[in-house]
C-alpha cells in the first residue's frame, strides 16, 4: 500500500510539473496562427481570378495577415523565452 501511495505521488508530481503555465496560451496562439496561414494561402489563390481594381485590395489583405502571422509568432517565442 505503502508503495502505491509514493507511485501515486511520483505520477502526480510529475504531471504537475511538466505542463507550463502557459500552455493554453500557447495552444490557443498555436490555432490562430494556423488560421491565419489558411487566410493567407486563400489570399494567394484569390490572385488568380480577381480583377485589376481588387487585387490592390488584395495585396493590402496579404500584408495585413503577414503582419499579424509575425505577431503571433513574436507572442510564441516570448512565451517559449518565459518558461525555459
Amino acid at each position: 500500500m505503502l508503495w502505491r501511495t509514493l507511485i501515486l505521488y511520483a505520477v502526480m508530481l510529475t504531471s504537475a510539473v511538466a505542463f507550463h503555465d502557459n500552455t493554453f496560451a500557447v495552444f490557443e496562439l498555436k490555432e490562430e496562427l494556423q488560421i491565419r496561414y489558411m487566410n493567407m494561402w486563400e489570399l494567394l489563390h484569390q490572385l488568380e481570378y480577381v480583377t485589376p481594381e481588387q487585387r490592390e485590395w488584395v495585396y493590402a489583405e496579404i500584408q495585413h495577415i503577414k503582419a499579424e502571422i509575425a505577431r503571433i509568432i513574436d507572442q510564441l517565442i516570448t512565451l517559449d523565452k518565459a518558461e525555459h
